[in-house]
């Protein structure tokens, strides 16, 4: 049986939220528009009204604000250069590593699974498993005391 959060956060609109946050950053990667007109672009076009817009929002602000910290934090876990990782990829990774950086709120093991469901439904065919590699790798440096209590617990 599932209870009913008692934190105010919905997670399907944050899932939705994270999903619509992937396509603005896709856009963007692809546009070379700034992050602030795909997000207006984004606000007007699509429909936000079953995300949670200030977590897209803060997705998209803060991706834009630490993309060189989110990029250099990467680098060292993935296998080839980064502008080389498929463009669906590259945004599903970004967006999970600025939340492992900045949204210590999410737990990490959130951020990975919801990283792997979006790769699933937008990425290639494997996508998903090699975003679960990166973040994995990832996420014992970013997340060390958090990934490794979990991991003596279960």
């Amino acid at each position: 049986m599932k209870h009913p959060r008692t934190d105010g956060i919905d997670p399907s609109a944050r899932s939705r939220a994270r999903r619509r946050a992937l396509q603005a950053v896709y856009a963007w990667q692809v546009s070379g528009s700034s992050m602030q007109k795909v997000l207006e672009e984004f606000r007007d076009e699509q429909d936000m009204d079953i995300a949670d817009l200030a977590y897209f929002e803060d997705l998209l602000r803060g991706l834009d604000a630490h993309l060189a910290q989110v990029d250099e934090a990467l680098a060292p876990h993935l296998d080839r250069p980064l502008d080389l990782v498929d463009p669906i990829e590259r945004g599903v990774l970004r967006l999970a590593v600025y939340e492992l950086l900045h949204r210590l709120d999410v737990p990490y093991r959130v951020v990975i699974n919801e990283a792997i469901e979006i790769a699933k439904r937008f990425g290639s065919e494997h996508g998903h498993t090699y975003i679960n590699g990166v973040l994995d790798r990832g996420a014992q440096d970013w997340r060390s005391a958090e990934a490794h209590g979990s991991s003596r617990r279960g």
